[in-house]
């Protein structure tokens, strides 16, 4: 099976080329990449928590589900793609915020992204892809938030990111 491409941006988000996506990571190149956020009626945020058997951060817990676009793929397309291979269903999904950050890994892969998060809804349960996905749970902002105090080592890197940059812009939609 050939290495899945990721998509080459500088930090105007524009395309500049794809490289094989183990490679950017060994690198630390900057490219595109994606954070889902689904929320229920009760504003609790679907988390999910990785497989054991993921080449980087493996059992933590993170937002729903995320991943890198592909080339002629929309943020929104994207999203619902990787929507339906981890967490087994598909929701309407909107643009939210976008942001660069950086995150080294303990073995020697750098997450160097031009993260676009999108917001969905949802209230079922989810049918999780074993492969991708250990658990998952739903729980409220404040909930996570202070849960990321106490156990930090328990969740990605790019996700306290978003929680620590982007709280407030999230905590309006549980309001």
């Amino acid at each position: 099976m050939k290495e899945e491409q990721v998509i080459i941006v500088n930090e105007q988000d524009e395309p500049i080329g794809t490289m094989p996506k183990m490679e950017a990571h060994e690198k630390a190149v900057l490219h595109r990449a994606f954070s889902v956020f689904v929320f229920n009626k009760n504003n609790e945020l679907m988390l999910q928590q990785r497989a054991a058997h993921k080449y980087h951060t493996p059992n933590l817990w993170t937002n729903t589900c995320c991943s890198h676009q592909r080339v002629g793929e929309s943020n929104i397309e994207a999203g619902k793609r990787r929507l339906q291979e981890e967490m087994g269903f598909v929701t309407d999904l909107e643009e939210s915020i976008s942001f660069i950050y950086k995150a080294p890994f303990e073995n020697g892969l750098t997450e160097h992204e031009y993260d676009h998060v999108l917001i969905g809804y949802f209230d079922g349960e989810p049918n999780i892809n074993p492969d991708e996905v250990g658990d998952w749970k739903w729980m409220s902002l404040n909930a996570v938030k202070q849960d990321i105090k106490d156990h930090p080592e328990l969740y990605t890197a790019w996700f306290k990111i978003i929680f620590d940059k982007f709280y407030e812009h999230i905590n309006i939609l549980e309001k």
